[in-house]
């Protein structure tokens, strides 16, 4: 426990001299104080790993790109990079293309299928609060007026993969990562 405490005390330490950003940061915490499979590896992880590439396009720092036809996420950095991460995307008749902003992010949100999910599949539930077997996953980011979202998944195996009503799922310790970079207005960019 003091070997812990000592050593969270020195990477605030390096954090605060060094001036990493805030989800480095957070993302480092995690890795000292021990959480487990969620945020690190074993059944919750990737099947497409993210990494940091570099980045052509005239997108300010902190916008959201979406390729359904790679099934990739792009966060835009500065100097020409951006975080890259795998996603699972809409299924056939299901993708869509526009411009939207993160009106809202919930943690553990509570999930309610719309009334044209319903209709499509009325063995679902109506209503099932956050949690971990909640299929929106451990974060949810809600672009603009729209049914869809940015969400957690608790199924890594669809990563990758065209299978959802629209939404675009992550791993649920990809969705934390980007949950914890971006902010309420951040503008989405979703493109075929």
């Amino acid at each position: 426990m003091v070997r812990s405490a000592a050593r969270l005390f020195a990477l605030a330490a390096t954090i605060a001299v060094a001036g990493i950003s805030q989800a480095s940061a957070q993302e480092d915490m995690r890795a000292v104080m021990g959480f487990g499979p969620f945020f690190r590896s074993g059944p919750a992880a990737s099947p497409i790993p993210r990494e940091r590439v570099n980045f052509m396009g005239n997108y300010a720092p902190g916008t959201i790109v979406i390729s359904t036809s790679e099934r990739r996420l792009y966060l835009v950095e500065p100097n020409g990079t951006a975080l890259r991460y795998g996603i699972g995307v809409g299924r056939d008749g299901f993708r869509w293309a526009g411009v939207h902003r993160i009106t809202a992010k919930k943690e553990w949100p509570s999930w309610t299928p719309p009334a044209q999910m319903l209709r499509r599949r009325p063995d679902l539930p109506r209503h099932m609060a956050g949690g971990e077997d909640n299929p929106l996953g451990a974060r949810a980011m809600y672009l603009g007026s729209t049914l869809y979202r940015i969400h957690g998944s608790n199924e890594p195996e669809t990563i990758g993969q065209a299978v959802s009503s629209g939404c675009f799922r992550m791993t649920n310790e990809d969705v934390v990562d980007l949950y914890d970079r971006v902010r309420v207005g951040a503008t989405v960019v979703v493109r075929n």
